[in-house]
């Protein structure tokens, strides 16, 4: 034995990992677009129904503003939490959409909407605190919650009642330790969009509860058949001092890599969550941040057009949906997810004799005899659902729902 060194032997290194790690869920729909990518990579054409964002290219308009940006120098660090000039956009955006008015020290400029629910799980949760969910709900939802110790208290939602919440559960649920509410409308993964009446009402519920609402607008836009997106604190303004805005421009503007969202609410928390990201991230990035600018001033005419597609889209793959054995599937009016059911098909097997069972598996067995990709209602808190997104040309569409048909036709 060398001198200086111990018989002791060597603890591996997932021993030394934090035990917060050993809590975390890896984000499903990032798991199966991995499996359908290294399909891909073997020669395998895969419909990726999974993939979570839009398929138009970003606006000509946009990327010129990232072009000149690069030409004009705007390649070095900026303020932390975001350019003055995009800060003003966003307020710009809030007033005419929303009807809200903020100053500048009420908006943060992130890496993404992801990063914005982050940071604001960072500057608020504590272990001991509750954050109410409702489910189905996006993934990152209670993986964030819980990363700081906090609890997420799922507050179920009814496919008969369009996934949208019971104002009646929601004050069953919420306690002295209720820290938060996150409401996702549009909501990803169902496509559930909250009308007016509902949403007033919640805030009536959430008005004797002095809790963070934080509010996630990233699907604004994406509306069908007459919807209309609300944001809780232009509904209620005796609600605005304690909700979070969070939005984005990747969906809307097809700027997923960009890596551009925000949030905009209460001043001590929207500076608490800046000193977090600037020891963090520090700022975005500064191209990607006059792009966004760009992209906020816009005249709205690429978002007309891309929604119109989505909905063509929407009613194609419903109807593709609702042919198919065991299949049911409601017609959402807003996001850009289906959110079929799929219980009737728990209990048959693959044609090797495989007992499908659960959402996951049959997932599994679609990607591989159907080389189709879709996420597990599990993954969104809602066991016996598979998310489709339609954010595919339709002739994909067509062929992943006739690819479909054939590996569910093939279950006995």
């Amino acid at each position: 034995m060398s001198a200086g060194h111990s018989s002791r032997p060597e603890r591996p290194a997932a021993d030394r990992l934090a035990r917060r790690v050993a809590q975390l869920q890896p984000s499903a729909t990032h798991a199966i677009t991995a499996k359908a990518k290294a399909l891909e990579a073997k020669g395998v054409r895969v419909i990726d129904f999974g993939v979570g964002e839009p398929d138009f290219d970003t606006p000509p308009s946009v990327k010129e503003a990232g072009i000149t940006a690069i030409r004009e120098g705007w390649t070095k660090y900026t303020p932390p939490a975001g350019l003055d000039e995009l800060k003003q956009a966003v307020i710009e955006k809030l007033k005419r959409d929303q009807g809200l008015a903020y100053l500048p020290n009420q908006i943060l400029i992130s890496c993404g909407a992801k990063h914005s629910l982050y940071n604001i799980a960072q500057a608020l949760f504590d272990d001991g605190d509750e954050v109410v969910i409702p489910a189905p709900y996006w993934v990152s939802y209670p993986e964030q919650v819980r990363l700081q110790g906090a609890t997420p208290v799922i507050l179920p939602t009814e496919e008969s009642d369009g996934f949208c919440p019971s104002p009646a559960a929601l004050a069953r649920v919420l306690t002295p330790r209720t820290k938060a509410i996150i409401l996702n409308s549009p909501s990803n993964p169902t496509g559930a969009v909250y009308p007016r009446a509902l949403l007033d009402e919640l805030g009536r519920v959430l008005l004797d509860h002095h809790c963070v609402i934080i509010s996630d607008e990233i699907y604004e836009y994406f509306v069908y058949d007459g919807a209309v997106h609300w944001c809780l604190a232009g509904l209620r303004p005796e609600l605005a001092n304690r909700t979070i805005v969070v939005n984005g421009v990747s969906k809307s503007y097809a700027m997923t890599g960009w890596r551009i969202g925000y949030a905009a609410g209460p001043a001590p928390i929207i500076q608490a969550m800046s000193a977090i990201q600037s020891q963090s991230t520090s700022n975005p990035a500064s191209i990607s941040q006059k792009a966004a600018v760009a992209a906020l001033r816009s005249d709205g005419s690429f978002v007309t057009e891309m929604v119109s597609a989505f909905d063509q889209r929407r009613r194609v793959m419903a109807e593709g949906l609702r042919r198919i054995d065991g299949v049911s599937c409601l017609l959402p009016n807003g996001g850009f997810y289906l959110f079929p059911r799929v219980t009737a098909l728990f209990g048959r097997k693959t044609p090797a004799g495989q007992p499908i069972q659960t959402s996951s598996e049959l997932a599994a067995y679609l990607l591989e005899a159907a080389h189709v990709a879709v996420v597990p209602g599990a993954a969104f808190g809602a066991e016996g659902f598979l998310r489709f997104s339609y954010a595919l040309p339709i002739e994909h569409i067509q062929t992943g729902l006739a690819q479909l048909r054939d590996a569910i036709g093939a279950l006995r």
